[in-house]
């Protein structure tokens, strides 16, 4: 018997009775789609923070006082008594260091007003002091003017650029290079515009302003207004990506002499870079991941005894069928594969039907976060395999039961 002719007589058996398959496919589209779902909800997220911590670019790394990713109360506050990292601290790698080609250095604050004549900014601009290694180690250019100098920073000019949201607040019809702005009433010349850099988590790289870091230090000191000392995060660019791994480690090794750290000592400074932070995420949510796939595992073996009991009632159903086939020449293989595909094709219906569910629920992400949909295909096509598989296994006794029976006993069946 020629496949297409079992495919169809396996498809119109499942027709035949919609309510039954039906219920039967209940279980395998929970269980596919509680699986795809999930994991199509962490896909987007994950996608998103990638693209988000692209922001030190694939050779770039930072070292920096605080920790990075999450982090227990007590690490918090053992990494809060840690001496900050400082520009010396920048210019010991920056000195020796061979593998690196930039080091950069920042100085963070947050909650500023900016004005441009009758114009006033949102009170939430950042400031950033930072060097000329800040564009291409955050991987945030300047879009047109220019970007701050090393004779900017070694004077402490009174010159910034600004980002792409400050520019269209202030400048909504003038170009805004060259021009005076007012940053808590000190002025600054506006040398340059940053490019437009959206962030799906809310981050604010449009509303800030780089200015020099010695001006920074000279306007707001190192100090923060509750009197804690101010950090420096240090971002450091490996000569090739080849080069990242040696180069974290040479630079570990510096900041611990630069430090007057003992061997037994442990770090205290974290180095971060993208591979870690994404990393670190990955391991967060596996047991999200673990989760999801135990639950779906077993929505799917529930469904396959499901099927299984199903099919078992339909050879009891169609037994005269089966002897007039096997009395008109079918061979057992022939009911054999009629009834497996059958059971196979019931579950990939369940499982299609899960697939575009998950799909949809996990995109429900998206709907709420305004984070880019993901269509994780792979997960997709784990879904279908498995289900085929759920097929296979549960439809396997009811086939051989059906493929069994004698010709003349089930001729006989009433």
């Amino acid at each position: 018997m020629v496949l297409g002719e079992l495919l169809r007589m396996a498809l119109s058996a499942i027709w035949n009775h919609k309510l039954r398959s039906f219920l039967t496919l209940i279980g395998i589209i929970a269980g596919v789609a509680s699986i795809i779902g999930v994991m199509t909800g962490i896909s987007v997220v994950q996608r998103t923070i990638e693209h988000e911590m692209s922001v030190l670019g694939s050779t770039v790394f930072q070292v920096q006082k605080q920790l990075s990713g999450p982090s227990t109360r007590e690490e918090r506050l053992r990494a809060a008594k840690r001496p900050p990292t400082t520009v010396a601290n920048a210019n010991a790698i920056r000195e020796n260091v061979s593998t690196v080609s930039l080091v950069g250095s920042e100085l963070w604050d947050y909650g500023h007003v900016v004005r441009y004549r009758e114009r006033v900014s949102s009170p939430n601009k950042t400031i950033c002091g930072g060097t000329p290694e800040y564009p291409p180690n955050n991987t945030h250019y300047v879009a047109y003017g220019r970007n701050i100098t090393h004779e900017d920073v070694k004077i402490g000019r009174s010159v910034c650029v600004i980002g792409y949201a400050i520019a269209q607040e202030l400048f909504p019809w003038t170009d805004p290079v060259n021009k005076i702005i007012k940053v808590d009433g000190r002025k600054f010349m506006v040398v340059g515009v940053f490019e437009e850099k959206k962030s799906a988590f809310g981050a604010n790289f449009d509303n800030y302003i780089l200015m020099p870091i010695t001006k920074f230090q000279r306007v707001y000191g190192m100090r923060f207004g509750n009197g804690a000392e101010r950090s420096v995060n240090i971002t450091v660019r490996a000569k090739s990506p080849d080069l990242l791994q040696d180069a974290i480690a040479e630079t570990r090794a510096i900041m611990r002499r630069e430090r007057g750290l003992k061997p037994n000592d442990e770090d205290n400074f974290t180095i971060f870079s993208n591979d870690s932070q994404i990393k670190t995420f990955n391991q967060n949510t596996a047991g999200i991941k673990v989760g999801a796939f135990v639950i779906g595992i077993v929505a799917l073996v529930v469904a396959g005894i499901g099927i299984m009991n199903i099919m078992l009632v339909s050879v009891t159903e169609r037994t005269r069928e089966i002897g007039i086939r096997k009395s008109l020449g079918a061979k057992h293989k022939n009911i054999l594969s009629q009834f497996l595909l059958e059971a196979i094709i019931l579950s990939n219906i369940g499982g299609v039907i899960g697939v575009v569910i998950g799909f949809g629920l996990g995109n429900l992400v998206s709907a709420f976060t305004g984070f880019p949909v993901n269509v994780p295909l792979n997960w997709a096509v784990t879904g279908l395999v498995f289900c085929t598989s759920v097929g296979l296994i549960f439809g396997m006794w009811p086939a051989y039961k059906a493929a069994s029976l004698r010709p003349v006993e089930a001729l006989r069946y009433e």
